[in-house]
């Protein structure tokens, strides 16, 4: 008898389990998922700053390295005229340097 209650109970639990997987998904919610998953593709991840950004550090740095850029236009004309100052080369390097770590600290 327990064996027949049980085997009615497994009868009636696959065939139920059974139904449910076969019932078809609405179109409208078919394409509301659709829908959601494009959604999701087309926004862009957060950007977040590194936490241990020091801004007022980065800040002077980009402040020294717009001093010294300002400078090399005046070095070219000296250029033109065949003088190649002596500094040019080292505030070329200094400017490099600095934007790099600048690039570096601000890209996540």
């Amino acid at each position: 008898m327990k064996t027949s209650l049980l085997l009615l109970f497994l009868l009636l639990f696959l065939s139920a389990a059974r139904a449910q997987a076969q019932q078809p998904i609405p179109p409208g919610i078919r394409h509301a998922d659709q829908t959601e998953d494009q959604t999701q593709k087309d926004i862009p991840p957060p950007i977040v700053l590194r936490s241990h950004l020091d801004v007022a550090k980065a800040r002077r740095e980009a402040e020294e390295l717009s001093k010294i850029a300002q400078t090399i236009p005046s070095d070219f004309d000296q250029i033109a005229k065949g003088v190649l100052p002596k500094d040019v080369i080292e505030k070329l390097k200094q400017i490099e340097k600095l934007s790099k770590h600048l690039r570096s600290e601000i890209n996540p």
